[in-house]
């Protein structure tokens, strides 16, 4: 039986379809893509349930007739406040284990990092398709879920179980939890990189980030200059200043000398009183950060971990490029 030249022949094949990513980012994407959709989902299910608990919280203080009306603290339901900083928190260090340590210690424990780069692929632009994507998503993780608590936590910030200045509020508004969420990845990716197992190197990388909490809770307080507010001794502060996070406070005399607040501490009054009046002491004394000084508190602080990113990517990608 003869065929002619319109028919189409059952063998042939359909050309290919045009993919969205090709190359070296596909298959970065495809080695990656458990995480990368973890990380995905996360997000979408992270901010959904942050919209979720702030209309709760804002039924909830309706209902207790504020902002006429100071709410009783803790707020009603708030347990959903808790919860929420807490995964926050972990957030960062999460990124780190599960997408950083592994990102090429998996590649050289198995052996791939030599396969990849015996290929028409150099050594530093599969390193940088690699940090690309896993900064991106670390960044993207970050921005989205700050921003969204952000949107929850500044209307009703009298309300939140923590201050301005706590660990559950500053770490997780504006531009501190992106930055960490870099910052920690970036510290993963080196880690995995000496270590050269997926297993230790995770390991190494949760230990590593539990200390920099603890450091970076200490460095918060010195992310600005302090201020220093005088008035008279026995005085009420709170109405005077911005809700202030108090880093220190005297006593003082009029000439400015400034005395440790157990300076006239004495079994009278009668007694206490002659020691001030003999100090002249006239004046209480607060050294104080103010809720003004917050955003470019933030700034610097996500300054200094964008800059301790920078260091850490820069060595990975020149220890890689020089050796396998």
């Amino acid at each position: 039986m003869s065929t002619t030249l319109t028919d189409t022949p059952r063998t042939a094949t359909r050309e290919p379809g045009r993919r969205l990513l090709s190359g070296l980012n596909w298959l970065v994407v495809r080695q990656h893509r458990a995480v990368l959709l973890t990380a995905a989902a996360a997000v979408l299910l992270g901010s959904a349930w942050i919209v979720y608990q702030r209309n709760r919280l804002a039924g909830v203080l309706e209902e207790l007739g504020w902002p006429d009306k100071e709410p009783p603290m803790p707020v009603p339901g708030s347990a959903g406040i808790s919860l929420t900083t807490t995964a926050l928190g972990m957030l960062p260090i999460l990124l780190g284990v599960f997408l950083g340590a592994p990102l090429i210690a998996a590649d050289q424990e198995r052996g791939t990092l030599r396969l990849v780069t015996t290929q028409s692929v150099s050594r530093r632009r599969w390193l940088t398709a690699k940090l690309a994507w896993s900064y991106a998503a670390a960044l993207l993780a970050g921005a989205v879920l700050s921003a969204v608590f952000t949107w929850w936590w500044k209307p009703y910030r009298s309300a939140f179980p923590g201050r301005w200045y706590d660990g559950n509020v500053f770490d997780h508004t504006g531009p501190v939890l992106p930055a960490m969420c870099l910052f920690l990845t970036a510290a993963g990716v080196t880690i995995g990189m000496l270590v050269r197992r997926v297993v230790p190197a995770m390991a190494v990388t949760f230990a590593f980030s539990m200390v920099v909490q603890i450091v970076w809770g200490q460095l918060r307080a010195n992310l600005a200059p302090s201020r220093r507010f005088s008035y008279p001794y026995g005085g009420g502060i709170r109405e005077q200043l911005n809700d202030p996070y108090e880093l220190d406070s005297w006593i003082g005399a009029a000439d400015g000398r400034l005395f440790g607040w157990g300076t006239c501490t004495k079994q009278t009054e009668a007694a206490s009183d002659a020691c001030r009046e003999q100090l002249g002491i006239v004046n209480d004394v607060i050294e104080y950060l103010d809720s003004s000084q917050m955003p470019a508190m933030q700034w610097t602080g996500a300054g200094i971990l964008l800059a301790a990113t920078a260091v850490l990517t820069a060595f990975t990608v020149r220890w890689v490029s020089g050796k396998v």
